[in-house]
């Protein structure tokens, strides 16, 4: 074996009833591994992870670990002690004290009070204490079962650099494509029972994907001709009753039996959910709604979620909404649909306006019924999609649920089957408008590519709460930024083009500083000399800092940087983050020093 190989399965099966999961599965794990494990639901992601940390059984096969190999998951179903504050929940698994600083790290990149009782905490924080806990240690691999979950943008993006700087293999299983893309080295995808490793990162998936996809129907198409040939020849040879033809025409059937299995397995492969086809609405109104100078708080509460908001919404505006949490997005969308009213400015809206809302909480399911009473609540084996009858059986097929499956309980379901069943509940009829507040959450990617086609055929007005990256870009096309203090600006574009807009007014701040006309500094006789001087010399040095920030950062664009040269990788990032922590700091000097200027000078006039 290679000497960085930590962890192998040969020839496994693994069995669940009559149901098989796995049937010869062949893998290797190997030391800085960064893998991305795709499928479909229901092909065995999770019980491969259980495989690994040793808590799922083999039927059959081979298990091999490196001797003392340390395993750490972040799951879904996570354990934390309510009673604790988040520091002590999370010191539980740092052994050593020297790593009690790898505390505030976590806590301050992934926006968490260390301080705070857990249970003052939202779900969403909670998640994010796991998944600090799973990562801390000192672990040969680390399993993630879609970390980025209720993280804000600002945190994916923190956690996708962090996670290539940590020296551990891991297995990652998520929905966010960018995120995927950014930090794998290598693709696992389960497809159909087999194992197919990709070394190129999810970057790559998509293409080497469909090339495997490709490959398998030229080989299809090439066995049918063969296999037709066959049958053809063995059924006029076998009227002689020779026993050799008799064979040939057995074998020549037992061929077709397969190549039939194998040609039907490949159809459902390629196979993707039809779509919904969204009328287009009779109403010719482009009006939705119009904010001037709202300003939103909560009742009996003096703070102002959401200030002097000015926002005109028509019928075919798409609108991604960003922002951290606690910045207003979800303020916004209350006051949109009349839960709250603002303190103060003027909200118009249409008349006659709903909302098909979809929330993140899922308080619409009742764990008690069924999927079929879901959908259908006043009862019947019909309902109305878009002014059709249509039915349920038929309409849970489109969101890929076996339609045997209609009358079982919404407790039996995933929680990525249960973001698909209230999706077909608010796709159904999506009224005015549709509210999204982070659909993506649970999804595996063949559902987020159904969802994204489904909303790039819509027509009407949409509202989407989501920190994925790569669905904004497709399926949006303006960005309402929640920058907090009760901000908020709107931007024209996807997500990519908001990033662009941040990027260029960063570098219009830069250009700012570095025009100063710093001779209007001479006049100032009470400002000292050391002062005067350095206010002289912040915009030069935050220049070149802006020029040595941007170097690093064309250099990481080599996806292939962290394979070919990790240390130069591992320099270069904690590099960056120096130089960006010096960056914020004279800044915020220099801004400093100037009003101090300002004051200065307005007294001596």
């Amino acid at each position: 074996m290679q000497s960085d190989l930590i962890f192998s399965l040969r020839d496994v099966d693994v069995r669940f009833g009559k149901k098989e999961i796995f049937s010869g599965l062949n893998l290797n794990i190997h030391r800085n591994d960064l893998i991305a494990l795709a499928g479909k639901n229901g092909v065995g992601k999770t019980t491969l992870m259980k495989i690994i940390m040793g808590t799922q059984d083999l039927d059959n096969g081979e298990l091999w670990s490196f001797p003392n190999l340390k395993i750490s998951y972040f799951s879904q179903n996570f354990e934390i002690n309510s009673s604790c504050s988040v520091e002590e929940e999370i010191s539980k698994v740092i052994l050593n004290k020297d790593d009690n600083y790898k505390i505030d790290i976590y806590c301050d990149n992934l926006n968490l009070n260390k301080k705070e009782k857990i249970s003052n905490l939202s779900g969403g924080q909670k998640r994010r204490i796991a998944l600090a806990k799973s990562l801390i240690p000192d672990s040969d691999i680390v399993l993630l079962d879609e970390p980025t979950n209720h993280l804000d943008l600002e945190c994916i993006e923190w956690l996708e650099m962090h996670l290539k700087t940590l020296n551990k293999s891991m297995l990652c299983v998520s929905h966010d494509r960018t995120f995927l893309s950014n930090f794998t080295n290598k693709v696992f995808w389960l497809d159909r029972g087999e194992m197919k490793i990709s070394p190129k990162g999810f970057k790559n998936f998509d293409s080497w994907s469909e090339e495997l996809l490709n490959q398998e129907h030229r080989e299809l198409k090439n066995r049918k001709q063969f296999v037709n040939l066959e049958v053809e020849w063995a059924q006029r040879g076998v009227k002689a009753r020779v026993k050799r033809n008799v064979k040939r025409l057995e074998r020549a059937k037992q061929l077709k039996v397969q190549l039939e299995k194998d040609e039907s397995s490949y159809r459902m492969a390629i196979k993707l959910a039809k779509p919904i086809v969204f009328k287009p609405s009779s109403d010719n109104s482009r009006f939705i709604a119009e904010f001037f100078k709202a300003s939103v708080s909560y009742p009996n509460s003096s703070n102002q979620i959401i200030k002097d908001l000015s926002i005109k919404i028509t019928k075919n505006d798409r609108i991604g909404i960003l922002g951290k949490n606690g910045t207003g997005k979800s303020t916004f969308l209350k006051t949109l649909i009349g839960e709250l009213q603002p303190i103060s400015g003027t909200i118009k809206l249409k008349k006659n306006l709903e909302f098909s809302y979809f929330d993140q909480l899922r308080n619409d399911l009742n764990t008690n019924k069924s999927l079929k009473e879901i959908l259908v609540p006043n009862g019947g084996d019909y309902l109305n999609v878009q002014g059709k009858e249509r039915h349920v059986c038929s309409y849970l097929k489109d969101f890929q649920f076996d339609p045997k499956r209609a009358n079982d309980t919404i407790l039996s379901l995933s929680g990525g089957q249960q973001n698909r069943l209230l999706l077909s509940k608010v796709l159904a009829n999506p009224k005015t408008g549709l509210i999204l507040d982070e659909p993506t959450n649970d999804l595996d990617l063949e559902t987020m590519d159904l969802l994204t086609e489904m909303l790039s055929n819509y027509k009407g007005t949409l509202l989407i709460v989501s920190h994925d990256r790569d669905f904004l870009d497709q399926t949006v096309n303006k960005i309402l930024y929640f920058e907090g203090n009760g901000k908020a600006s709107l931007f024209l574009g996807g997500y990519s083009d908001f990033l662009n807009n941040q990027t260029n007014e960063k570098e219009a701040k830069f250009k700012k500083i570095k025009s100063i006309d710093i001779k209007k500094q001479n006049k100032n006789e009470k400002l000292s000399f050391k002062f005067k001087y350095e206010l002289e010399n912040l915009p030069i040095e935050t220049e070149e800092l802006v020029i040595e920030i941007k170097k690093i950062k064309n250099e990481l664009k080599d996806n292939n940087l962290y394979i070919n040269d990790p240390e130069r990788f591992e320099e270069i990032t904690a590099q960056l983050g120096i130089l960006e922590n010096d960056f914020a700091k004279k800044e915020t000097r220099w801004l400093e020093l100037l009003e101090m200027e300002e004051i200065i000078n307005k007294q001596n006039e």
